[in-house]
């Protein structure tokens, strides 16, 4: 690659010299240092490329090489100057250069040389890139856009060719090599071809963003296959395939008018990363000074874990003793939990974030864990991309059932202690079990529908309710399915209440068929199945319908006419809404824009009913024709409604 880029530019070179004498208009304003040697003499240098244009115009670049740390770096090309050296604290085999890119610093390819006090030279090959697009067109997902989560070891394998990839000529093979679909903790073989793939069957049921786990490599011995356990930040998993097919997959989904969401992991990463071999400070991790010292008999039982009390990033009250075991207590054994305390691995952080959006123009990014990272870190963090990226879109994962604590993450709250998170969006795990509490319970004055109608009513707590992310189930926890002990009716009526809600939405692969964990509730294997029809020689295929039940056909159907339908529908994406009370088993939401309202009627008796619509008649609708978004057929609002059936009914005044 850099032979090509050092050629390319030569003849850009050549191009400069041949028209001296004429207008410049359409000659590459990239530059190239004049004495420029195409070489790569270091063994590692990250981010591996940057980019001019950014409104940080600071860089730091790590320098990993045995006994670098004997050596002085020097930049010569026209706008990049070195501000500061420094060493780590406990290996010298590391560098670490700020570099400052003026803003009239065009891009280019340069040597970084590097000299010792022996005379000894290396010299490094770095590129400063041109942005692809202007900042503000990195638009993130938002209240409109329904989003499809998927695993992507168990969702279609296109490419049975990098299951075991061969281990490239001077590098070790990966630790897992083998494949054993039946073994629900054992890599299947998914691969991003096989995501890219089925664009068209994601888009034709109505979402508009994929957001798939982690595909940066995980090099672990076993368990590799959910992708939280990162060994090297830059680089995609080639059992998923390449970062060219990485991009094809953001570049495709463009196509298709949807977006591409990274699922990425600042608070961990796996036991195998490649720096855990050679740890640059002595404070590179939290609580190293444990793993240091049982680092040869190292496992469960002597790691310190988290003692996952995410309520002390809120707590007045809390120890500091509960706060650190919180935030720096590892995981798991094979999880090394992160220090962003250390500026430097802050920095590596947010720059290996920017790295992706530009990489593969991302449209936005999941963060993991998010309550256990050092809170001031995410806060600086989430503040650097939106700085950057002003209409992008990050959500992070706080799983709690306490609106007041998921409240706290968003940008904007009102937050007593002056903590602002810069994050827009932080997911709704309360409004979740809700749903799932209120259709599952025998109504009663406290229990049932009034769980969605009081658990609706903190929103008033949230500074953006419509920027929060809500979802039927995920890749944790019990699929909505099993949550809704096998009763088909139920699960419709969550998936109803969930897309109606004021929230962007986000829903897991398979939900469409009912794929469900009913053998092992709970079970992440099981959770995690394989999508059938992603395999050669699968006996069900949902991609095409083949061997589904009439019911998986009728989920699929339901499915497809519900989010297409919300795709397009302004009352749904940011519309007022009001509910009402439950009232006889059932419970009437609405959402108005303009011309158009959407009616959702949740409705929990087993027979038949009618409802008196005088008690709604604050919202005007009296005498306006309705369409069913499901079945098609109109109804015209009077006085009341008969409801034959158990189910969700969703009615809409756009009937053409």
């Amino acid at each position: 690659m850099k032979k090509r880029s050092y050629l390319f530019f030569l003849c850009i070179i050549v191009l400069s010299v041949s028209c001296k004498d004429n207008s410049s208009e359409g000659v590459s304003t990239e530059q190239v240092e004049s004495e420029f040697i195409d070489k790569s003499d270091i063994e590692r240098m990250e981010p591996p490329n940057w980019w001019v244009g950014f409104e940080n115009d600071t860089l730091q670049l790590l320098v990993k090489h045995s006994n670098i740390g004997d050596y002085i770096p020097s930049i010569s090309f026209e706008g990049v100057s070195i501000e500061k050296v420094s060493k780590g604290n406990k290996s010298n085999n590391y560098l670490f250069i700020d570099v400052v890119i003026s803003e009239t610093t065009s891009a280019g390819i340069f040597n970084i040389k590097f000299k010792n006090d022996n005379g000894d030279e290396l010299i490094d090959t770095y590129e400063l890139k041109e942005r692809l697009k202007p900042a503000e067109d990195y638009i993130g997902f938002d209240s409109s856009d329904a989003i499809y989560l998927i695993t992507p070891d168990r969702f279609a394998n296109a490419n049975p060719n990098n299951d075991t990839p061969v281990a490239i000529e001077g590098q070790k093979p990966l630790l897992e090599q083998t494949i054993d679909r039946a073994n629900n903790y054992a890599r299947h073989g998914g691969d991003i071809e096989g995501i890219t793939n089925h664009l068209d069957y994601i888009q034709d049921l109505g979402f508009t963003a994929v957001w798939p786990q982690p595909m940066l490599i995980n090099d672990m011995e076993q368990g590799s296959y959910h992708g939280y356990a990162i060994t090297d930040l830059y680089k995609i998993d080639p059992r998923f395939g390449t970062l060219e097919e990485y991009q094809e997959l953001s570049q495709k989904a463009k196509q298709k008018g949807m977006k591409l969401i990274m699922d990425q992991v600042a608070n961990h990463c796996g036991l195998e990363h490649w720096w855990m071999k050679d740890l640059p400070f002595s404070d590179w991790v939290n609580l190293q000074d444990n793993y240091e010292k049982n680092i040869d008999n190292w496992d469960w039982r002597a790691t310190i874990n988290s003692n996952h009390r995410r309520t002390t990033n809120q707590d007045m009250y809390a120890s500091q003793y509960d706060s650190d075991g919180n935030s720096q207590g590892w995981f798991v054994a094979t999880m090394p939990d992160l220090n962003q305390r250390n500026p430097f691995m802050a920095k590596y952080i947010t720059q290996n974030s920017i790295w992706w959006i530009e990489t593969a123009q991302l449209d936005g990014i999941r963060q993991d864990t998010y309550p256990y990272p050092d809170k001031d870190f995410m806060s600086d963090w989430a503040g650097a991309i939106m700085t950057e990226y002003p209409n992008f879109s990050i959500v992070g994962e706080e799983w709690s059932y306490n609106p007041l604590l998921i409240g706290y993450w968003q940008d904007g709250a009102n937050n007593r202690d002056g903590y602002d998170s810069n994050l827009k969006s932080s997911m709704d795990f309360a409004m979740q079990v809700k749903v799932v509490e209120a259709l599952n319970e025998e109504e009663s004055w406290d229990k049932g529908l009034v769980k969605i109608y009081e658990g609706l009513a903190n929103d008033f707590h949230y500074a953006s309710p419509k920027d929060i992310m809500v979802f039927p189930d995920n890749h944790d926890m019990s699929r909505i399915f099993t949550q809704m002990n096998g009763d088909v009716a139920n699960t419709k009526m969550a998936l109803a209440t969930y897309a109606m809600l004021p929230r962007i939405l986000q829903m897991y692969y398979g939900t469409e068929i009912l794929m469900n964990d009913f053998e092992k509730p709970g079970d992440h294997g099981l959770i995690r199945t394989d999508y059938p029809g992603g395999w050669d020689g699968d006996q069900v295929n949902a991609f095409s319908g083949e061997g589904l039940s009439a019911e998986q056909k009728a989920m699929q159907t339901y499915m497809s006419k519900l989010l297409n339908y919300r795709k397009n529908s302004k009352a749904i994406h940011e519309g007022k809404t009001v509910h009402f009370a439950p009232f006889k088993g059932t419970y009437f939401l609405f959402r108005t824009h303009g011309d158009e309202t959407v009616v959702l009627i949740v409705n929990k008796n087993e027979k038949p009913i009618t409802i008196d619509l005088k008690r709604y008649a604050e919202m005007g609708l009296d005498g306006r024709t309705f369409k069913n978004v499901i079945s098609g057929e109109t109804f015209t609002w009077s006085d009341a409604i008969d409801l034959s059936a158990k189910g969700p009914l969703l009615l809409t005044t756009k009937t053409k």
